[in-house]
């Protein structure tokens, strides 16, 4: 009975410490989210019903705030700039990303150049990559618009014109986002097993029959993945807005984010801000729920 008794005490003696272990862990982390996410989203709710400016006392409206949106031309037209953006950016960064995999997905002599090279600009400065492109995109002095002469008389004004503006951030967009997302499929390519392409190969399919019935089938759930993501990043732009067009010329790239910065911290209506905040959130969490349900049903099938 003793051994077996001091076996049971050492056992949870044991499971306390590792719990306490884990607990030393998680806790730091938890405690940050806890702080500085968790405690703002709630109150970032709660102002959604409220008028504040950070300098008198918050008071109650209730649905004032969105009322007030849906009046205000201003946020309509982020709206449409979001998901023109996001159309934009989605599908064509999914297309170079995976024409990028399947180029760099061979075994050539410095593959591993290239492939760091496509990835860069992922993690250069934001801010240099916007400088630069403005430079490239200027109307007048930019060497796009250079060669573009060679072809055209009036080329895109680019960033200075309120019909191409929000295109030229796409562009900036996806030329930035495929390097990263190019890696995640090579991943995708990579643990494709070769026995799909050797017995498709004998039946008689081509390189495009294998693409499409062997190749694309197979990265269904980086596709899934990844079209997630680029959704989301798409709905959350600003920082690239900020930089390059400052939500200009006029609001051609005036982006919901973008609105919510200046309805916080320029006009300090903190209450109207919120508002927007929580439509959005809305719409990602529509959105992204939409995308699960049809890739439940894509795998059911």
């Amino acid at each position: 009975m003793e051994p077996s008794l001091h076996s049971k005490k050492e056992k949870k003696r044991l499971k306390r410490k590792n719990t306490i272990t884990a607990w030393s862990f998680i806790l730091p982390n938890f405690i940050g989210f806890f702080i500085f996410t968790l405690i703002p989203v709630i109150f970032s709710f709660i102002l959604a019903f409220m008028k504040w400016d950070s300098f008198n006392k918050a008071e109650y409206v209730g649905l004032a705030n969105f009322q007030k949106m849906l009046q205000d031309e201003t946020f309509w037209i982020s709206l449409k700039n979001t998901f023109l953006y996001t159309i934009g950016v989605v599908p064509l960064t999914l297309i170079c990303s995976i024409g990028l995999a399947l180029l760099l997905n061979k075994k050539i002599k410095g593959i591993s150049f290239f492939r760091t090279a496509f990835f860069f600009p992922y993690v250069t400065s934001l801010v240099a990559i916007a400088v630069v492109w403005n430079m490239l995109f200027h109307p007048t002095m930019g060497p796009i618009n250079q060669v573009l002469k060679i072809f055209m008389e009036n080329p895109p004004g680019w960033t200075s014109s309120s019909e191409w503006a929000l295109f030229a951030v796409v562009i900036v967009s996806v030329w930035r986002g495929m390097g990263y997302y190019m890696i995640l499929y090579l991943a995708g390519l990579q643990g494709i097993p070769k026995e799909l392409y050797e017995a498709s190969s004998m039946d008689g399919a081509n390189k495009m029959k294998q693409f499409w019935n062997v190749t694309l089938p197979s990265l269904r759930p980086t596709t899934f993945f990844v079209t997630i993501m680029l959704v989301i990043n798409c709905f959350k732009v600003f920082d690239l807005i900020q930089v390059m067009t400052d939500g200009g010329p006029g609001r051609a790239t005036n982006v919901l984010v973008y609105q919510i910065y200046n309805e916080a911290f320029v006009k300090f209506n903190f209450g109207y801000a919120s508002a927007i905040s929580l439509v959005l959130f809305l719409i990602v969490l529509s959105i992204t729920v939409i995308q699960f349900k049809w890739n439940q049903k894509q795998e059911q099938a």
